[in-house]
């Protein structure tokens, strides 16, 4: 079958549109311009132009023009027919497959399923208007207003062009046709899910704006406001004299934005060279160091170039920058030191360097007490900081919004019972004596004898609070505070104490002393081997002889350990075993075990000073004691404070506790002036021209504290002055002498010496106008 131009006819798509040879639909707008295809590009395969398009009209169920397509769907636009062709078939519906079907019938009548319909002119013979034999409608005659609606319809058709849907793909013959799968599920999961986050937010809305509103606010004002801290300023301690031990001053940290010495901006390449050669010997500091810091650029914008500078310090690197801007600014040079800079804040200073360092102490880097006072009355010295609340926005402060303000208040001054320059003359002393012997360590005590204040508490080595870096840690503390040990002979004065005080005894009694005295599992001796001697109770202690000693303190009671019992209750009053009252941080009370535990051994030991430990602050309180009229007045380091408004407040009145009578007191000091004073005595070597001195030495094993056991010695010497009027007492303790002598009398008393001389005279202590009396040390068993 063929056209009527001589062409094969074309394919018909799924909705009746012409199709080429190749199957493509024969768009209008190649269609209508000869010798261009579809894509209007000029057809090549024939070398002619496509056929003259027919007029298409949409066709309703009927015929009639414009009427719903079936299913209620608008027809589709098709070709202008002629009335004959009316009742042609009708497109086929959506989704069906025409092709199948027109081959399909095709196959059964014999025809090819691609001819096309002809118009009533062009049927073959015996067709009689009949296309494809399906017999065509019967049309309904146009009434009166139907003939209106048609005119009106061919009117808008006339001047609106045909809307066309465009022509679906065509599926090969025998290729599976694609269905879509079904969107309502995956619309009800999308639809879940949107709803599901809407309603969590939703929820998050309700907690935020209702339930944690009040926390969210809370948060939001913190956020909102800034809180400064304004630091307190530490109070000063001093001594007695308001003389400054430790301080607070400004102190500054120099720092350096190395950005600001690259060549952008310092305008100079050997920028941080010049400025460390420059910076260097103003913080005393490594040239090399300094430079290398200075161009840490971009590893940092801020080096710190020294620490804890004085303002002096400070004012000359301003000075010299100064300078060098000027002539930047006239073009003569380049400000080499622009990029340095200041952070201020308070630092804490001791100006007397180590003097008292083991009693003031020191602070830490945050500023707190770390040690001595400092640690034990960092709550009065730092006082309370004060702060600043203010609104800020972007970092910055709000000009119009409010601002709260909370002064700081400074910290309490504190006055020492110290005396600085008592205190120079007790450490100069003790240091030297200890570097002369080679000892481990020292120290020195000085009491006033009628308040318990102490005047000074030197020990040797010391330190530097300024620069801890360089001190010795095991020079670290207070040790005439911290160090218990074993007195030795200076403890006698508490056994000969008890044995006048219960009258077994009195200064002239006789006492036969032998060369050795087995007791319990030992022998005892005396420090120098000798035969019998015939001591008074004086005696006995003028030549600190530990047999005579154990002798006179059995007469305290009936038995052992009734004597022994007596014997703790007098120790215990003299504040052995207990603290001294001071309250120093790390003070030890000392070992003093109660006497139904005293070995064999301890029973006779304790007595001549071995056996038992104290510190050196509790055995000077027991010479104060004696000088006191034997009333013991709790030691004080602490003269009082004064606060921010400027009112001295004084530190309590010192407990007093009666430990022996007053006529006990006075015999003991006269035994202690022939300790001094009698040429066979043992501290010849602390006497005192024009005043009256009371003492004893001592020398006792010493404890090592690594090993726990005896290892060298523990020299000492205790006494006071004027023993007919005391004032002072002063204490001298060495650990461990190994140059030299190790008793106490020989190395101790030339220091006891040294300090109660110079504390007299500085304190206007008038001499002595009596004599020492003279007392008997030995008897004449010849005679009655």
């Amino acid at each position: 079958m063929v056209t009527r131009d001589g062409e094969p006819p074309r394919e018909r798509g799924e909705r009746g549109e012409r199709r080429d040879r190749a199957g493509r639909p024969d768009r209008e707008k190649g269609a209508g311009r000869p010798g261009r295809d579809a894509q209007g590009r000029g057809d090549r395969g024939d070398g002619g132009g496509a056929a003259p398009r027919r007029r298409q009209v949409p066709r309703g169920r009927d015929g009639d023009a414009g009427a719903p397509a079936r299913g209620g769907e608008a027809a589709e636009p098709r070709r202008r027919t002629t009335p004959g062709q009316q009742g042609a078939r009708r497109p086929a519906a959506r989704g069906a497959r025409p092709r199948e079907d027109a081959a399909r019938a095709a196959r059964g009548a014999g025809r090819d399923p691609r001819a096309r319909r002809t118009t009533p002119g062009e049927e073959g013979p015996g067709t009689s208007g009949v296309a494809h034999g399906r017999t065509p409608g019967a049309r309904r005659p146009a009434g009166g207003r139907d003939r209106d609606a048609a005119a009106r319809d061919r009117a808008g058709r006339a001047a609106v062009p045909p809307r066309r849907r465009p022509p679906r793909p065509v599926t090969p013959a025998g290729a599976p046709l694609l269905r879509l799968g079904r969107p309502r599920p995956r619309l009800r999961l999308v639809s879940f899910a949107l709803t599901l986050v809407m309603l969590t937010f939703v929820i998050r809305l309700f907690q935020v704006q209702a339930v944690d509103a009040a926390t969210y606010a809370a948060k939001a004002e913190v956020n909102r406001n800034v809180k400064v801290t304004l630091a307190a300023e530490r109070g000063t301690i001093t001594d007695r004299n308001g003389v400054d031990l430790a301080t607070t001053v400004d102190a500054y940290d120099i720092t350096a934005d190395p950005m600001l010495f690259t060549p952008k901006y310092a305008k100079a390449e050997d920028a941080p060279a010049r400025a460390a050669e420059l910076l260097a010997p103003i913080v005393d500091g490594d040239e090399k160091k300094i430079a290398k810091q200075l161009a840490n650029y971009p590893g940092s914008r801020n080096e710190i170039i020294a620490r804890q500078q004085s303002p002096q310090v400070w004012n000359q690197i301003k000075d010299l920058q100064s300078a060098l801007a000027d002539r930047a600014d006239k073009g003569d040079g380049v400000n080499y030191l622009a990029g340095v800079f200041r952070l201020r804040h308070a630092k804490r200073v001791y100006p007397a360097s180590d003097l008292a360092a083991g009693v003031v102490g020191w602070v830490n880097a945050s500023g707190a007490g770390g040690g001595g006072l400092e640690s034990r009355l960092d709550k009065a010295l730092a006082g309370k900081d004060g702060t600043v609340t203010y609104a800020q926005s972007g970092g910055r402060r709000v000009p119009t919004a409010s601002m709260q303000e909370r002064a700081a208040e400074p910290g309490t001054d504190v006055e020492l019972t110290l005396d600085r320059d008592i205190q120079w003359a007790a450490q100069r002393a003790i240091t030297q004596q200890v570097r002369a012997s080679d000892a481990d360590r020292g120290y020195v005590i000085v009491q006033d004898t009628r308040t318990g204040q102490v005047l000074a508490m030197a020990n040797a080595p010391g330190f530097d609070p300024n620069d801890l870096t360089r001190a010795d840690p095991t020079a670290l503390g207070n040790a005439s505070l911290q160090d218990a040990y074993e007195p030795g002979s200076v403890s006698k004065l508490m056994s000969m104490a008890a044995v006048l005080d219960e009258g077994v005894a009195t200064p002239d009694t006789h006492v036969t002393v032998p060369g050795t005295l087995p007791r319990a599992d030992r022998v005892f001796h005396d420090d120098v081997d000798h035969g019998t001697w015939y001591l008074t109770l004086n005696g006995v202690l003028a030549k600190s002889s530990n047999i005579g000693t154990i002798l006179a303190a059995e007469q305290l009671g009936k038995n052992q350990k009734q004597a022994n019992r007596v014997l703790y209750s007098y120790l215990r009053k003299f504040g052995i075993g207990r603290p001294t009252g001071v309250g120093f941080p790390g003070e030890t009370p000392g070992i003093l075990a109660r006497p139904d535990q005293w070995n064999a051994s301890q029973q006779y030991t304790i007595p001549f000073g071995q056996g038992l430990s104290l510190n050196a602050l509790q055995a000077t309180s027991v010479y104060s004691t004696i000088a006191n009229g034997g009333v013991r007045v709790e030691p004080s380091l602490v003269r009082g404070t004064t606060g921010p408004d400027g009112r001295f407040v004084p530190s309590r009145e010192p407990a007093r506790t009666r430990v022996v009578s007053t006529k006990t007191a006075r015999t003991l000091s006269t035994m202690l002036e022939s300790v001094v004073g009698d040429e066979q005595g043992t501290g010849t070597k602390a006497r005192i021209a024009g005043y009256r001195v009371a003492g004893k030495t001592g020398t006792a094993n010493r404890v090592d504290p690594e090993t726990g056991t005896y290892s060298g010695y523990t020299a000492s010497f205790m006494g006071f002055a004027p023993a007919d009027d005391p004032r002072l007492t002063v204490s001298c303790v060495i650990q461990n002498p190994t140059r030299g002598s190790y008793f106490g009398g020989q190395i101790c008393g030339p220091v006891f010496k040294r300090v109660m001389e110079f504390a007299l005279k500085s304190l206007q202590v008038a001499p002595s106008g009596a004599k020492t009396p003279n007392l008997p040390v030995e008897w004449d068993p010849s005679k009655p």
